[in-house]
């Protein structure tokens, strides 16, 4: 005869309580051996992957240099993993920001820790392209801002139509960019993958 498994209940965090009363919910047992701690994992982990909420996203600006330069300054390709606020189920890709300096430039780095702040809270890809937009207007006030997401969505891939596959582009353009074709053109190129 098979051993009994001991309660272990998930302690006094809500967080873990209320995993746990998933886990229940769905029809599993959280006193299964496999699911004995998935309270306590998934608690730290929320906790992890949501520690930016609250978290004004221009903090992540605040090392700014006085230079001129009369470009476009791009930084492509910066990985984010994130939560959709619908579904609360991941969708991650890539941000590319570009921005044409009006005398102040900021360290390159920082356009990652930007992306980390707006993509550690629940999310849609629209407002995130938005606030990422925002804090670099806001903070380096430039003459023009450019930011195009990618993002896969396991809400659309996983459940629901699931079409895995499919990718979102979400782009928003301020300042000189907001109408000038050639601008927009210079930055698709420069993000481009061929």
């Amino acid at each position: 005869m098979k051993p009994l498994v001991k309660t272990r209940l998930a302690g006094s965090d809500p967080l873990e309580m209320s995993i746990r009363t998933i886990l229940e919910e769905i029809g599993e047992n959280p006193n299964r051996e496999g699911l004995l701690d998935t309270p306590k994992r998934v608690a730290k982990m929320y906790r992890e992957v949501f520690a930016n909420v609250g978290v004004d996203p221009a903090t992540a600006l605040t090392t700014t240099f006085e230079e001129e330069y009369d470009g476009i300054i791009t930084v492509k390709d910066i990985a984010y993993y994130t939560f959709c606020e619908h579904h609360l189920i991941p969708f991650y890709g890539q941000a590319h920001i570009g921005y044409m300096p009006e005398g102040r430039i900021v360290g390159l780095s920082k356009f990652a820790r930007l992306v980390e702040l707006v993509s550690g809270r629940p999310q849609v890809q629209e407002r995130m392209t938005q606030q990422i937009a925002a804090a670099v207007v806001d903070v380096l006030k430039p003459k023009g801002v450019i930011v195009t997401v990618e993002g896969t969505h396991l809400c659309m891939c996983a459940r629901g139509v699931k079409k895995p596959g499919t990718s979102t582009v979400t782009t928003v353009k301020k300042g000189i960019f907001a109408d000038n074709v050639a601008l927009c053109e210079e930055f698709d190129r420069s993000i481009s993958r061929k």
